[in-house]
């Protein structure tokens, strides 16, 4: 007989998500995913001038903020037809890819990691999960004192964006136009520095420990499938014109490899607590009207789809995409919770030794920001890779002041309700299939999930009390 479990809410994640599944014969059968707070932001932007977009969207989260400037920015750069200088572009490049290092050994080791390692019975590391911990004890216990190292890294992470970035959370570095910094010799100084001590962490702690894990664990290869289908815009701009991305743009549907055409992107709204009259629309033709109540809908999420298709975005995507070997050559098993941990560690040293080479290019003294006027009517454009995924901002701009403006974030893809054709979202998919022990103790539920990292904050706004289903403590 199934059994419905519930986890509300999903912990160790950024946002309040609820996860509902079907459980038969010890594996899931069904799931839904549910964002249960409302996203007000867009509608909060109507009628301000276009400029404050770059700051306001950075309120969506206080984790991706650094995504939310880059694409609001990219947003305005493209309605008010200009293009950064070089020095601009680096500089917006190395305060993003910062906040890339921080967050995925964030994920990792203080999202993820306590559903692998047994902490001590010892704040922070408790409460926790009980039973399958499979680490042989000095393996276990090294990778507690890398959780406690990763710390360090991560402050290190932040202290590299700062000295571009002017702060964080919400930084004030990126900007239309290229960057609000000027760029001297020990600034530079200052940020390899820290480089450096994060490329070491990577290659030499972050990296083993996911591979670590993954011994122990070999069956998370098998496990999370999902839709298979990638979608990436591509990020870190090696032109200014943005031409050329360090991530390539493309989407991976049915075992077929494409060029990425965001003409196709739609909006389904038929699960989701708003107003069925928007459903199928283009972000750039997108309504955020809320419809609390709705007969049949369970998320604030709304459904968004690639021409008809959907999407999971991340770290795995833009690995694939960007042909990653260590990636591609683990065939369907890349598709899966290992996997996916796997593809953001690669990805964190990517980037990183591509920051070190990207520092050496900035030119001190050369021009940082290029001068713009707002235009009295436009339209724009903003796509690139958060840490999380593909985030695209959609601007119109009337009179000078903002008319509309949607974000469409990578977590409304992964974590999205079924479609207009009931077609299920990817953490739905990935969830089928998932065997679950103990019903009382949905560890492997939590493992599917967090392998997503998913961001609700950055889906969903505003709370809105709905009825309680059941409850679990899943830490």
């Amino acid at each position: 007989m199934a059994q419905k479990i519930v986890v509300d809410p999903v912990t160790r994640i950024e946002g309040h998500l609820k996860i509902e599944v079907m459980v038969d014969g010890g594996k899931v059968v069904d799931a839904k995913s549910s964002g249960v707070l409302y996203r007000g932001i867009e509608t909060i932007l109507v009628g301000r001038d276009p400029r404050d977009a770059q700051q306001i969207t950075q309120r969506i989260c206080g984790v991706c903020p650094t995504a939310h400037a880059t694409a609001a920015t990219f947003n305005l750069d493209n309605a008010f037809g200009i293009h950064p200088p070089k020095n601009g572009r680096i500089l917006r490049n190395l305060i993003f890819g910062a906040n890339y290092l921080q967050s995925h050994i964030l994920h990792f080791y203080h999202l993820t990691a306590l559903d692998y390692v047994k902490g001590p019975d010892a704040s922070p590391f408790i409460p926790r999960y009980e039973g399958d911990y499979r680490l042989p004890t000095a393996v276990n216990q090294k990778a507690v004192e890398h959780y406690i190292l990763a710390l360090e890294m991560r402050k290190k992470a932040h202290e590299m964006l700062a000295i571009f970035g002017g702060k964080m959370p919400h930084v004030v570095g990126i900007v239309p136009g290229g960057s609000s910094e000027t760029v001297d010799a020990q600034k530079i100084i200052d940020f390899r520095s820290r480089l450096k001590e994060l490329i070491s962490f990577i290659d030499n702690v972050y990296i083993p420990d996911v591979l670590t894990i993954a011994e122990y664990y070999k069956d998370y290869f098998e496990i999370g499938r999902g839709c298979q289908n990638l979608m990436s815009y591509g990020s870190f701009p090696q032109k200014e014109d943005g031409s050329e991305r360090f991530f390539k743009a493309g989407v991976y549907i049915n075992g077929q490899e494409q060029e990425l055409n965001p003409e196709k992107i739609t909006e389904h709204l038929k699960y989701s607590w708003f107003d069925d009259a928007n459903s199928q629309k283009h972000p750039r033709e997108g309504v955020t009207a809320p419809k609390p109540g709705k007969d049949g809908a369970y998320s604030w999420m709304k459904a968004p789809r690639y021409d008809g298709h959907p999407m999971e975005v991340g770290p795995l995507a833009r690995m694939w995409i960007s042909g990653e070997s260590k990636i591609k050559g683990l065939g369907e098993k890349a598709f899966s919770v290992l996997g996916r941990h796997l593809a953001r560690a690669l990805e964190a040293s990517r980037v990183a030794h591509a920051m070190d080479e990207w520092l050496l290019e900035l030119e001190p003294g050369k021009p940082t920001h290029t001068p713009f006027e707002i235009p009295k009517e436009s339209e724009g454009m903003g796509l690139t890779e958060a840490p999380r995924g593909a985030l695209g901002h959609w601007i119109k701009i009337k009179n000078y002041k903002i008319a509309n403006y949607q974000a469409v974030v990578p977590t409304t893809w992964n974590a999205s309700p079924r479609d207009d054709n009931g077609v299920l979202g990817p953490i739905e998919q990935a969830l089928i299939g998932t065997p679950v022990r103990d019903p009382e103790n949905p560890i492997e539920v939590a493992r599917v999930v967090r392998a997503f990292d998913p961001c609700l904050a950055c889906a969903v706004h505003l709370f809105t009390p709905g009825q309680d289903l059941g409850k679990f403590k899943i830490y």
